[in-house]
């Protein structure tokens, strides 16, 4: 075990216990007490996750989510005291992967760490096409971006991978929770209802000559239309 840890947390006693924690699983760990120093460590330390503290100095966590969106997926698992709904589902609607609230168990902490660092190897492991094509939607895999026609569609981390998933799959039909369990990789506090505004989203961002290619099943969940995909 190998794997890089950026801990980016304010409070020192919390910060550096999670390091000892991580450093005892054979973890290489750092640690970065404040927002900007966090943004510079990212440059120079390849870390394969993040365990992100909500409230810091300089930039907040959800700044740092934002700023993450352009860099090549890394796993981020977010702390706060915050309880309230509205905080957690930002955090994930911004490219979270998993939360918890403090105070919390380090077993636990670890052991969320070992699920979401095996669910993104399983991803690296699979054979992705270079590019997935369907009713004038384009999507390039590896550079996660995505097109409607010629115009190129700002898609949130979410967004992307619903259009991924549906698109590269067409014609298949998923459920709400079957979309919930596949892009958000675990149980979601907003319920299924998140699917639907994402969905709602996406077509709105396709446009009305590309919107169809997402196609709602009634009492079901949705699709992408199939017939002229190429992968």
């Amino acid at each position: 075990m190998n794997e890089k840890i950026l801990v980016i947390e304010d409070e020192k006693k919390i910060a550096d216990a999670i390091a000892y924690a991580l450093k005892r699983e054979g973890y290489i760990a750092e640690v970065v007490y404040h927002g900007e120093a966090a943004m510079k460590k990212l440059e120079e330390f390849h870390t394969d996750a993040i365990i992100l503290d909500v409230m810091l100095p300089g930039l907040d966590g959800y700044e740092i989510l934002k700023k993450l969106q352009d860099k090549e997926h890394i796993g981020v698992i977010m702390l706060t005291a915050k309880e309230d709904i509205v905080n957690k589902i930002l955090g994930l609607e911004l490219g979270a992967d998993d939360y918890m609230t403090k105070p919390f168990d380090m077993r636990e902490l670890l052991a969320r760490l070992k699920s979401l660092l095996r669910r993104m190897q399983k991803a690296e492991k699979k054979q992705e096409p270079a590019e997935v094509r369907l009713g004038g939607v384009v999507l390039y895999i590896s550079k996660r971006t995505a097109f409607a026609g010629d115009r190129p569609l700002d898609l949130t981390p979410k967004e992307y991978d619903i259009l991924a998933l549906l698109v590269s799959n067409p014609d298949r039909v998923y459920t709400r929770e079957q979309l919930l369990d596949l892009v958000w990789g675990m149980e979601y506090a907003g319920g299924t209802r998140t699917v639907d505004i994402h969905v709602q989203r996406v077509r709105r961002k396709l446009g009305e000559e590309f919107e169809g290619v997402i196609q709602t099943v009634y009492g079901v969940g949705y699709k992408a239309l199939g017939g002229s995909s190429e992968n």
